[in-house]
């Protein structure tokens, strides 16, 4: 195994840096770096700890430690098989050169222009959110109530016994530095800054319906992979009881988005379709009626990748049924796959607009009409159509109400507009299920899938982001 070696202060760790360790991985099998310490440091502007972070957070370092020595005594004592340094370095006199010919190794110079993007930043602004909401105060004025007033609701949610099946997805984001266009082919050249994960899917629903409070059951497919493993880390990371059956048959699908200056430039998706077999669909049934009288809720999380098959939905609906177990569902259609209306009697949907579209074959007539349209055949008592950046509209069927009204989309800083109806399902099912009406119910799930578009991939809502929100 070929060891190479990096050291240098790595202040602030501009794509310059990222060049020079991405070379120094691929010029051996094995990286390691040496983050100078306070001392031997020349920019005195951040600590050895913070500096040696952000050398952490970077996909290329195998191991990274506080240098505490000049290179090249560290060098002599441990002979790495290549050593790494800038290009600015070969002119110069490099003390270390000695040392490296007397016992075989090499020294290899890199360039890695100057960049001053800071990666932490990066990341910070990545995750981070901007959860300063534009509210509607016309809408709460229509429908009677007080954001203080949905304080006591979102209280309400540890009081829930909530089941989530479906599709489990992992997001990975892989933020890239754009260099400009290939002089070969029509081609947009990216250089990788850093990678991060995120639990998606269906296991995202059940990570929202937990961290904001309630107790959590989730059942799901995977395949025996890594992304399996992640996922059931990340789950039991947050107590969530899951079972995870294993299809060897697929993988775990995966879904890695390339994005540039805050842009998804390009999604590769991993992933079979094809459904589930007769003795998973049973196995499953078999463990949902088994702990259903416990339940209050069940979420169906559908993205039509095989798990929620016609057959199965239709068992679990008459379970739930049986036990008065409250249903809602979402079916995403990422292509012209995908049916919201094999969901039978559920207590709310939330279908894109295309989505009902597709499920209904009509293309031409107006929002209500669709929404009438589909309560006659699914039987579902509320249904909110999302519409994008137009917000959310919301259909009752209950005759002595207020037919329909719309939000408008609440959020002021949109970074990422996946997992937004994850949020809204999630949210807004839970307080319907405390006994809010639609009107709160909806407000509720729109705050929360505001907060979810202000940052980026799918992070676990928290019950104090919507309580911020309510003041």
């Amino acid at each position: 195994m070929k060891k190479v070696f990096v050291s240098g202060d790595f202040n602030i760790l501009h794509p310059g840096h990222l060049r020079l360790l991405k070379f120094a991985k691929e010029s051996g099998d094995y990286l390691v770096v040496g983050v100078h310490n306070d001392k031997l440091s020349n920019n005195k502007g951040m600590s050895q700890e913070i500096r040696l972070e952000s050398i952490n957070a970077t996909s290329y370092v195998d191991e990274s430690f506080i240098l505490s020595e000049e290179a090249s005594e560290y060098i002599q004592k441990n002979k790495p098989d290549i050593v790494v340094k800038g290009k600015e370095h070969e002119d110069k006199e490099n003390p270390e050169l000695e040392i490296i010919n007397a016992y075989g190794g090499k020294l290899i110079f890199s360039s890695g222009e100057i960049g001053f993007t800071s990666l932490e930043l990066l990341r910070e602004d990545f995750l981070s959110s901007t959860q300063h909401l534009k509210h509607s105060p016309n809408y709460q004025k229509r429908h009677d109530f007080s954001l203080k007033e949905l304080k006591s609701v979102v209280a309400k949610f540890s009081e829930l016994n909530i089941l989530v099946i479906g599709d489990t997805i992992v997001d990975e984001y892989i933020t890239c530095e754009p260099l400009g266009m290939s002089q070969e082919d029509p081609t947009i050249v990216v250089s990788p800054l850093f990678t991060d994960k995120f639990i998606g899917g269906a296991a995202i629903v059940a990570s929202h319906a937990k961290t904001l409070g309630a107790k959590v059951e989730f059942i799901s497919v995977c395949g025996d992979d890594e992304s399996s493993c992640y996922v059931n880390e990340g789950l039991k990371s947050l107590h969530i009881k899951s079972t995870l059956f294993t299809d060897a048959t697929r993988p775990t699908t995966l879904k890695q988005r390339f994005r540039a200056n805050n842009k998804t430039m390009l999604r590769v998706n991993h992933l079979k379709q094809h459904a589930i077999s007769q003795e998973l669909q049973d196995k499953i049934v078999h463990k949902i009626q088994k702990n259903a009288a416990e339940l209050d809720l069940i979420i169906f999380s559908d993205f039509s990748y095989g798990i929620l098959t016609n057959d199965i939905v239709n068992k679990i609906i008459e379970i739930g049924k049986e036990n008065k177990i409250e249903m809602v569902a979402d079916s995403q259609s990422s292509s012209q796959i995908g049916d919201i209306s094999k969901f039978k009697n559920m207590t709310l949907v939330t279908p894109t607009e295309r989505e009902i579209r597709l499920a209904l074959g009509d293309f031409e007539s107006g929002l209500v009409v669709l929404s009438e349209k589909f309560t006659a055949d699914s039987h579902s008592k509320y249904i909110f159509t999302t519409l994008g950046s137009e917000g959310v509209m919301i259909y009752n069927t209950n005759a002595n109400e207020l037919l329909t009204d719309t939000i408008t989309a609440l959020s002021i800083n949109v970074k990422d507009v996946s997992g937004a109806g994850d949020s809204l399902l999630t949210c807004s099912s839970m307080a319907l299920c405390v006994g809010a009406d639609i009107w709160q119910s909806a407000y509720l799930g729109s705050i929360a899938a505001a907060i979810q578009v202000s940052r980026v991939g799918n992070i676990p809502l928290d019950k104090k982001e919507i309580l911020k929100e309510l003041y």
